[in-house]
């Protein structure tokens, strides 16, 4: 068995407030609780010595191993094929649809053989926070418990567990027809022991599960071409999204890298302004206002945090329950993925001033403005407050989008969504009837405009770049046209669009920027950044050049997992790298969907 699997072998399992990895040879190697952002239980893929895991496969050497997902769920089935036997162990976390947040998470994994005999054998083997803290074990015929300070693991099976030091193994023999269950419940230290295990009821709850994401799926107004992909991605966003709060996470997971070997691991389990808000439009392209409504709230509610205090109005990212405090840390005692070190956990970016992040949130409020989200005669204040404040202070250098270490510079696409934050924000006054400095915004918006033109445009390359007085393309600026501030066949777009094609893309790939030509402070390369490709499918669509648009679309469908999941970036092999599965990812995929759908129909309709 693989130290290491790839970053792609895995399916991904959730509740709505944490989730779990489970690999293609049936290995949770990654689960935090009680929330994403929790130390870690399982984590493995970080440490394959000292992270912790949870295995449920066969005995037999000689197995192929295959995943899927059971149609149209989060419920995933790992199946295990040899000449003695076939069988699948299918896992899944009981979706947890209230506000309301809780320490009770369990995972659970139910074992069929469907033809021949099999023998799974079963270790478990947490490690409580990131590694760090021991565990006593209470061990009984098929109950154990881990306790750990301020947590405990309860683990329940169908079949006998013995000791192995602080852990656990175990054994079943299962032919065909037959099943077993194994089930682990995190919850608090002094928490109630989960009610006794039966495979009969652990049976049912697995057809409420496939229920609910069957008929939550089912109300999405997608009619489109790429149903199966759309679907899954959509899925994969509501398992990564933190219900309690309405806020998406970026990634499931910390650490993986962008290049292995590197020091580009990132703990991506935060809520992004940017990401969330770009949510909000994938989500509505879908028909699930709810969630768009809910994080709508949240993002207000993060701008009314600070309406009355001096300093940044928004962060570029909180934790789920909008805790603004990421302090980050360096996990010295972990190897990282295949050495990848150091492992991170914390963002230390949450500080950096990105002032981007006011146009995705106007971008969003406005779009929830139209399902009918009410932001209130408080909500419209603190909004308005915030547009006054970038009044006075869009015209600062900042990080960027990519949260680059390398210092601050006149980054053309913050100027862009600063145009945007006040040209949304003008709409909704003019549409809510709301008091508002419109004279000062509308002065603020032109001016950008009138900058980012004649300061972000280079000759050499006939086209908007990274930042001002530079060369440097950079695929973040393929968001232009979503937003309005060029239309899509201008010529000054046309003419962006060639040169990022010329200089960015490598076989219908796309790479956010080039290292090599504007340094970022941080070693090594990285591979081709996913949501730049579909940000590339958008634009080429909306430009009217539907075919080169399309043909991208369907190749970088190659790039997914075996279920469909993609990670942050591509390899120079098409392996994927960085962290998995990436929300941005996949909501930029049902954004081009929709834009190429469209594309396309319009096309025919005109012959």
């Amino acid at each position: 068995m693989d130290r290491y699997p790839p970053i792609a072998n895995h399916g991904l399992v959730g509740d709505l407030q944490t989730a779990a990895l489970v690999s293609s040879q049936g290995v949770v190697d990654w689960f935090c609780s009680p929330r994403f952002d929790s130390p870690s239980v399982f984590a493995a893929l970080l440490d394959h010595d000292r992270g912790g895991h949870f295995l449920l496969t066969p005995e037999h050497a000689d197995v192929t191993c295959k995943q899927l997902y059971y149609p149209d769920t989060g419920v995933l089935v790992t199946r295990f094929m040899s000449l003695e036997g076939v069988g699948e162990v299918i896992d899944w976390m009981p979706a947890n649809t209230r506000r309301v947040p809780t320490d009770r998470h369990s995972l659970t994994r139910v074992i069929r053989v469907v033809r021949g005999t099999l023998r799974f054998v079963l270790e478990c083997r947490p490690r409580f926070d990131y590694g760090r803290a021991d565990h006593e074990l209470d061990l009984r015929p098929q109950e154990a418990v881990f306790r750990a300070p301020g947590i405990a693991g309860h683990l329940q099976a169908s079949f006998p567990l013995t000791r192995d030091g602080q852990d656990v193994r175990g054994a079943v023999t299962l032919t065909s027809g037959e099943s077993a269950a194994a089930v682990f419940t995190t919850c608090d230290a002094d928490g109630e022991a989960p009610p006794p295990l039966s495979v009969e009821g652990v049976t049912e709850g697995l057809w409420r599960e496939v229920d609910f994401w069957q008929k939550w799926l089912y109300t999405s107004h997608y009619r489109g071409r790429w149903g199966e992909m759309v679907n899954r991605s959509a899925i994969t966003i509501k398992l990564l999204t933190y219900h309690p709060t309405g806020a998406p996470v970026a990634a499931a997971t910390m650490g993986l890298p962008e290049q292995v070997g590197g020091e580009r691991n990132w703990d991506y389990r935060y809520s992004w302004v940017r990401d969330g808000s770009l949510s909000v439009r994938a989500l509505l392209d879908l028909g699930f206002t709810e969630e768009a409504s809910a994080f709508t709230k949240w993002l207000g509610d993060r701008m009314h945090d600070r309406a009355e205090l001096p300093g940044e109005r928004l962060q570029i990212m909180y934790r789920v329950d909008g805790d603004p405090h990421l302090t980050e840390e360096i996990l010295d005692h972990w190897e990282g993925y295949r050495g990848s070190r150091p492992v991170r956990a914390g963002n230390a970016a949450a500080d950096q001033l990105q002032l981007d992040i006011y146009g995705e949130a106007l971008y969003a409020m406005a779009e929830g403005m139209d399902i009918g989200v009410e932001l209130g005669y408080h909500g419209w204040k603190g909004l308005a407050r915030t547009l006054d404040w970038l009044s006075d202070n869009w015209d600062r250098p900042d990080e960027g989008v990519w949260e680059t270490r390398g210092g601050r510079n006149d980054f053309t696409f913050s100027r862009v969504m600063c145009w945007v934050a006040f040209d949304r924000g003008m709409r909704m006054a003019a549409e809510m009837s709301r008091p508002a400095d419109i004279p000062r915004w509308r002065h603020a918006r032109d001016t950008i405009l009138e900058q980012v033109m004649e300061k972000g445009w280079s000759q050499a390359e006939q086209a908007l770049v990274q930042h001002y007085g530079g060369d440097v393309l950079d695929a973040s600026l393929l968001l232009i046209p979503r937003v309005g501030f060029l239309a899509a066949k201008s010529p000054g777009w046309l003419s962006t669009l060639d040169a990022m094609e010329r200089k960015l893309v490598s076989d219908s790939l796309v790479y956010r920027y080039d290292p090599a030509a504007s340094p970022d402070g941080l070693r090594g390369s990285e591979g081709t950044f996913s949501l730049c490709t579909y940000l590339y499918v958008d634009s080429l669509a909306r430009a009217g050049r539907v075919r080169p648009a399309r043909y991208t679309f369907e190749k970088m469908h190659t790039y997914a997992n075996h279920v469909g999941l993609f990670a942050e970036e591509i390899g120079p092999s098409g392996e994927q790298l960085g962290n998995f599965p990436q929300a941005f990812t996949h909501l930029s995929l049902i954004m081009a969907a929709s834009t190429l759908d469209e594309a396309i129909d319009r096309q025919r309709k005109l012959g």
